[in-house]
């Protein structure tokens, strides 16, 4: 199966460890050199509309990818942890 990128980026990634949706690719990083893809980029969320900047982007080693699915993109490998932070930016002005 032929992909371009424009396919990878309307594909849902998924991590077949932990069974949670990654999002979608934003971006591809190859090895000028070799000309291979060296791996696929998700950005992350905005923080209030991009105002506060946005959470880390993940990258997903090629190697870590198991199957290029019509609809998704099936991934193996460690999630970053993210940890919800209870009462956000506007806790210290409610005190």
């Amino acid at each position: 199966m032929l992909c371009t990128f424009d396919d990878i980026r309307n594909k849902e990634i998924i991590n077949i460890k932990s069974g949670v949706k990654m999002g979608y690719a934003d971006d591809v990083e190859f090895d000028t050199c070799t000309a291979k893809i060296c791996r696929l980029v998700i950005f992350g969320k905005a923080k209030l509309f991009g105002i506060l900047g946005r959470e880390d982007d993940i990258s997903i080693c090629w190697s870590d990818i198991e199957i290029i699915g019509e609809d998704t993109i099936l991934v193996s490998c460690e999630m970053p942890i993210r940890t919800k932070k209870s009462g956000g930016i506007f806790k210290n002005l409610l005190k």
